[in-house]
């Protein structure tokens, strides 16, 4: 069960302003509210710097609640602070277990990272899978957790047993190795993503607006009046798909109307010699 009395790192830094002491950052991000989701469970790190970075990673994707499993090097711990670059909010919440089992006894499924056969029969889910499993039992007002063993060693046989599912990180097969932080941030990304609606892709355009078609226009015939002249739009059979081409080039860009300017002051800037009345170039047959 939970030890509401189980040690935590006191104030805004036990370790003094300049190590990690950044406030939690509001308003930042363009996910979700954080709310439930899974505890992560770090089952006998071996350093401060494993548990600052875990909870770096927990921060930039919505994990919150970090469990710690008898660390090597104590708890609570200087470095962990220093590595967390401000996620301090994590670690002053940390609860502190001398065993997995008590650290586990109040969720109600529980998933194993580890990519080693353990011969044992449990389901293997992959990262997605599992966030889409961990919002299925979130709904339904359990509580998931995950465990994370050691660097060194990874999780106990004896840890895995605890678990209904293993997850697993689907690797190189050339290099499967993953730190701590990496393995918690790919599967706190699957979990925030869920929660995210922003498109696979968008053009950012700053303080400018998408050019109207009337300014997409105005660029066309700019261009075709200097195309003209300098003899480019020949022979004249060819004009219209010529010009048809330049408008489609132009529409795929999706120009902002400062793209627009830019570009009817750079067919200002080339053709500007010959308004001075020096010789035109002579047309192409």
């Amino acid at each position: 069960m939970v030890d509401d009395d189980a040690p935590r790192a006191e104030g805004a830094n036990p370790f003094g302003v300049g190590i990690g002491s950044r406030p939690k950052p509001k308003g930042i991000g363009v996910g979700p509210a954080e709310g439930p989701a899974p505890a992560v469970v770090l089952v006998t790190p071996q350093m401060g710097e494993n548990i600052g970075t875990t909870a770096r990673a927990m921060a930039n994707f919505g994990l919150s609640e970090l469990r710690l499993v008898a660390p090597r090097d104590g708890w609570p711990n200087e470095r962990a602070f220093s590595a967390a670059s401000g996620a301090d909010w994590i670690l002053q919440d940390a609860k502190l277990y001398e065993t997995t089992a008590e650290a586990v006894a109040d969720l109600t499924h529980l998933y194993a990272t580890t990519a080693r056969d353990r011969d044992m029969v449990k389901p293997v889910v992959t990262p997605r899978r599992a966030a889409l499993e961990f919002k299925g039992l979130i709904d339904k007002g359990q509580k998931p957790g995950i465990l994370f063993g050691p660097e060194r060693t990874g999780l106990e046989n004896d840890d895995v047993a605890l678990a209904h599912t293993i997850l697993s990180v689907p690797t190189s097969p050339r290099f499967w190795s993953l730190n701590l932080a990496q393995a918690v941030l790919l599967i706190g990304y699957e979990w925030h993503m869920l929660g995210v609606e922003v498109p696979e892709k968008f053009l950012r355009i700053g303080e400018t607006q998408p050019a109207t078609q009337a300014e997409v226009q105005g660029l066309v015939d700019h261009l075709v009046t200097e195309l003209d002249e300098a003899g480019f739009l020949r022979p004249v059979e060819k004009k219209p798909s010529m010009v048809r081409n330049i408008v489609s080039f132009i529409q795929r860009a999706e120009p902002t109307g400062q793209d627009v300017r830019t570009f009817r002051g750079v067919v200002r800037a080339l053709t500007r010699r010959y308004q001075r009345g020096q010789p035109k170039p002579k047309p192409k047959r």
